[in-house]
């Protein structure tokens, strides 16, 4: 059967995602919260190194998320590891503790991280049809 026999990609049934899928996309969350986690504490350590690094290795993880899964989810997993542990860090307690302050690295860890989250999804590998026998354009 050849590409054109099949139809389109948005016309095929989903599937369903295996077990060792799943356990591979909660790997990838739960890297997500690490790395976020570690990117809090190391961007205000060293400022402009320290939230080069942070955001560097949050890059590195999206991407290298997509690319370890070959789709879109494999960067969306740990985006979402990394935006709620840092959404939930920001939020004082109410005894006035905070892990973020309010200087402008933290916007930028915020920020940068949530574009690069952005950037790396959409850089991601998506689902491609299988390839035809022949080129395009010929």
């Amino acid at each position: 059967m050849s590409g054109a026999d099949r139809g389109s990609m948005l016309a095929q049934p989903l599937r369903r995602p295996s077990g060792g899928r799943i356990a591979a996309l909660l790997g990838l969350f739960v890297l997500g919260v690490v790395v976020a986690m570690a990117g809090a504490l190391v961007q205000a350590g060293w400022f402009p190194g320290g939230l080069l690094l942070a955001l560097a290795g949050a890059a590195g993880l999206f991407l290298g998320g997509a690319y370890a899964m070959g789709s879109r989810a494999g960067a969306v997993a740990p985006v979402v590891g990394w935006i709620v542990t840092v959404i939930f860090l920001t939020a004082s307690r109410p005894e006035g503790d905070f892990l973020f302050g309010a200087g402008g690295g933290s916007y930028l860890f915020l920020l940068g991280g949530m574009a690069l989250a952005v950037i790396c999804a959409t850089l991601a590998p998506g689902r491609q049809p299988g390839a035809g026998a022949a080129r395009l354009g010929k």
